[in-house]
Order: C-alpha cells, then sequence, then structure tokens
C-alpha cells in the first residue's frame, strides 16, 4: 500500500510541475494569447504588481475559502497543494524560461505549452488525489445553479478572461484555444496517465481511486 500510495503523489506532484511548466510556456507565448486564468492573473500583475504565480496562489485561496464555506466541507489536502504548488512553478518557470521576441518563436513555446499543460494535467488528475480550487468553483457553480460541467466551465473561463483583458491581461486565439481544447486534451491523457499509473502499481483502478 505504501508504494502505491508513493506513486499517487508522484504522479499527482509531477503532474502539477508539468501543468506550471505548460502554463508557463504559453505565458512565454503570450502574442497568441494565453488561458483564461492566466490572463486575469497577468492582469492583476500588471496593475497591482506581486508576481503571476503569487496572483496564481492568491486567487485560489479566495476561491478555495469561497467553495468551502458553500459546501462546508474542508478541501482535500491535494487541493491546498495544487493551489500553492501552481503558484511557486510557475514563477520559477516564468523565470527561468526566457523571453522570446519573434511570432514565430512564440507560436512554438505556446504551442509546446499546450501540449505539456495537456499532458501534466492527465497525470495529476490521474491518482484522484484533489481536484484544483477551479475546478471546485466549477463544480459548486453546477450544483447551484445547474446545467453541464462543459457549459459551467466555459461560463466561469468567459467570464475571467474579460475581466483579465478589462485588466490589461494578454487574450487572443490561444486563450480560445486553451479555453476549448485542453478539456478535450485530457480527455485522451487522463487515461493514458490512469493506465501508466496502473501497470506501475499493479493495482485496478478501484484499489487505487478508492
Amino acid at each position: 500500500m505504501k508504494k502505491t500510495e508513493m506513486w499517487r503523489w508522484i504522479f499527482y506532484l509531477g503532474g502539477l510541475i508539468i501543468v506550471a511548466l505548460g502554463i508557463s510556456m504559453t505565458i512565454k507565448g503570450y502574442k497568441l494569447g494565453i488561458g483564461p486564468w492566466d490572463v486575469f492573473h497577468v492582469g492583476l500583475y500588471k496593475n497591482f504588481g506581486l508576481t503571476i504565480g503569487t496572483w496564481s496562489i492568491l486567487t485560489g485561496l479566495a476561491i478555495i475559502g469561497g467553495t468551502a464555506i458553500f459546501i462546508r466541507e474542508w478541501p482535500k489536502i491535494g487541493t491546498w497543494l495544487n493551489m500553492l504548488l501552481l503558484g511557486i512553478f510557475i514563477d520559477i518557470f516564468n523565470w527561468l524560461i526566457p523571453d522570446y521576441e519573434s511570432l514565430v518563436a512564440q507560436t512554438i513555446i505556446f504551442v509546446v505549452g499546450v501540449v505539456v499543460m495537456g499532458y501534466g494535467a492527465g497525470i495529476y488528475m490521474s491518482p484522484n488525489i484533489g481536484a484544483g480550487p477551479r475546478d471546485s468553483l466549477m463544480l459548486v457553480f453546477v450544483e447551484k445553479f445547474g446545467g453541464s460541467i462543459k457549459r459551467m466551465r466555459t461560463m466561469i473561463e468567459v467570464a475571467v478572461a474579460a475581466i483579465g483583458w478589462l485588466l490589461g491581461g494578454p487574450v487572443g486565439v490561444g486563450t480560445v484555444i486553451i479555453a476549448f481544447l485542453i478539456g478535450q486534451f485530457v480527455h485522451y491523457t487522463l487515461p493514458q496517465a490512469k493506465s501508466l499509473l496502473l501497470k506501475i502499481t499493479g493495482k485496478t483502478e478501484e484499489e487505487i481511486l478508492w
């Protein structure tokens, strides 16, 4: 059992780091636009300082607090780690990855970043350790107002991107690509990551996830 738990945490933490890398890569390709939540974080950074990663953490903390009050349930440790580690590693990778001025270079790093983000999301979600703050918010809204998860996610991300754009965040075709295609990407990467996790641990899905 200890081996299984170890691998679950390796997949979870490793996946979060990979997602953060992908997010930072798309931010470096900002001329195409960046993800809806990142538009918001960059807009806050431009207006109020701090760092993009710090705003990711503060936004996540506000969401966690609000959803916890609404559902009257304390989030899993994975949700807290998601909030904290994503912000920290976004700042680290933003510092490590150089800036690119040409549109060709930004397009390449953006496209690669989307792929990296999609695989990272599938990896970190596969052990079912805890949903991220923004995913939890989406589920709360679905419970309160009804409708499909896909529709609610789209509505939230459009609203967040609009606010971020008003704050000066970069919106473009890349924003649309991330908003509408990452979910489809994860549809394929999540089963792949789950299959690899089951193969490594020698367990069934029920044994690992529950």
